[in-house]
């Protein structure tokens, strides 16, 4: 948690896993370069720079891909989440690696532009008439500016600036970079030669983005479910003995808000499930020292009133909530931000007293 606009400071698991993705780029990079021009005595007739330009967009196209890749398989396996947890700098390096295949176009097709190289990027193909010929040059450079966005507002000091909801929209515009690089290359590459090897790593990741959307959509869909009102307006969340210990169980507000209800130490506990950081999972969490804390990325809220120990100042809405038997329901009115209120107390059964 960030409460100043500071150098990030990298830690031993940040270390590792920046060392660990610059590793994996590194040597793919090498192998593409050493690999494909043996591979026959055609691929040896292509010259080294256009080998470079293909090595670094089709690194950044499963760059992009694994980026995209990532948010569902954290959802449907919890083993996932250290991928997570600094996905900012992923994309950090597939803006970087993205940006190296532009530099390489430009320096190998407009070496010897008699204009400027962005303006002949930009002007030495203008057949927007028909699919065969389309400008795609300008999908990659959509794309690209997109990268170099999110890039820049990756740290968390805009992130407080712009407010979570619209720097989380922001950054939503991942999903339109990556369809402009599957368009870039399906108009580009793929339409000119037909690559078999291009044609299907395009296929492969995009059959790999949306069946992990798909699943992870159901599964999201099945939690939430259909809300069950009472008469006097408060809804069913679950089943009392469905929560572990220091958990909760989610559920959905007739608006559609996410309401997670915490068990701790034989009391419970309501609050927004939707971290108020990056809009994350909070409900997925569990409680650490008292505390929720978010699976993403490790922001905290107090039980009682939904706010983060100081100094940090970020609060998650809370909600009345009840046992009837062992059905918990919950207002889903939310009470004001900062509000306490103080866990409900879980009925001991005669006997066990």
């Amino acid at each position: 948690m960030s409460v100043a606009y500071r150098p990030v400071l990298w830690n031993r698991t940040k270390l590792i896993y920046d060392a660990i993705l610059i590793a994996a780029v590194a040597a793919y990079l090498v192998i593409f370069l050493t690999v494909a021009p043996r591979l026959s005595p055609e691929a040896a007739a292509i010259s080294f720079p256009i080998y470079r330009m293909r090595a670094f967009g089709t690194c950044a196209f499963l760059l992009l891909t694994m980026v995209l890749a990532i948010g569902p398989l954290a959802r449907l396996d919890t083993r996932f989440l250290p991928l997570l947890y600094n996905r900012r700098h992923f994309g950090v390096v597939t803006f970087l690696v993205a940006a190296s295949h532009a530099g390489a176009v430009l320096a190998w097709y407009y070496a010897f532009s008699p204009t400027p190289q962005l303006d002949a990027l930009f002007l030495s193909n203008t057949s927007f008439s028909r699919v065969a010929g389309f400008p795609f040059e300008l999908f990659g450079v959509f794309a690209l500016l997109v990268l170099a966005v999110m890039a820049v507002t990756s740290h968390d000091f805009w992130l407080s600036f712009l407010t979570p909801p619209v720097w989380k929209t922001l950054h939503m515009g991942v999903y339109a970079a990556w369809a402009a690089v599957v368009l870039h290359v399906t108009l580009g590459p793929l339409a000119s030669g037909g690559n078999p090897a291009l044609l299907a790593l395009v296929a492969g990741g995009v059959a790999v983005v949306v069946t992990l959307h798909v699943l992870a959509g159901r599964r999201e869909a099945a939690r939430d479910g259909v809300p069950s009102p009472q008469p006097d307006g408060w809804i069913d969340i679950g089943d009392l003995r469905d929560i572990p210990e220091g958990r909760a169980i989610t559920g959905a507000a007739p608006g559609g808000e996410r309401i997670a209800v915490f068990r701790f130490k034989g009391h419970l506990s309501a609050l927004s499930g939707v971290c108020s950081h990056q809009m994350g999972p909070v409900g997925e969490g569990k409680v650490v020292l008292g505390s929720v804390t978010c699976p993403w990325h490790g922001y905290q809220y107090r039980l009682e009133d939904g706010c983060s120990p100081p100094p940090f100042k970020e609060r998650l809405r809370k909600y009345h909530v009840r046992l009837q038997g062992t059905q918990v329901q919950v207002d889903p009115v939310a009470l004001p931000l900062g509000t306490r209120v103080p866990p409900l107390a879980i009925p001991v059964p005669e006997g066990r007293a």
